[in-house]
């Protein structure tokens, strides 16, 4: 990813938009599980932005793969809060839809940054 700066790369602006969408569809869950499923989704939720932000900014091969494979595993666990979310009727088909769908172009995102840090 050879851009000026983060604000230019694809994966940024997927991301953003990942965090508005949850941010906007967590205002509907209930009050009794804001304070802990809904606060646990967010941490890992600005969790993953600041991998994509440390991956960025790594100089060393390494620790930009580190970054980016947790990254990874920040975004599976957000896989898991999405199918939780909806088989507790938290959100709708609809939005399980469309998170899974933000979900997947992020991953390949990902995916595609890995590739080219392993071709280096």
């Amino acid at each position: 990813m050879k851009k000026s700066n983060i604000e230019e790369t694809r994966l940024y602006h997927v991301y953003l938009d990942y965090i508005s969408y949850i941010e906007m569809i967590t205002e509907k869950y209930p009050k009794n599980v804001k304070e802990t499923f809904v606060k646990q989704i967010k941490e890992d939720l600005y969790y993953g932005m600041r991998l994509i932000l440390r991956a960025y900014k790594a100089f060393d091969k390494k620790e930009k793969l580190d970054n980016l494979n947790e990254l990874d595993i920040t975004i599976k666990m957000l896989k898991v809060y999405a199918r939780i979310s909806y088989k507790k009727k938290y959100i709708n088909l609809k939005n399980y839809e469309a998170w899974s769908r933000k979900i997947n172009n992020i991953c390949m995102g990902i995916g595609g940054w890995i590739n080219s840090c392993l071709k280096q």
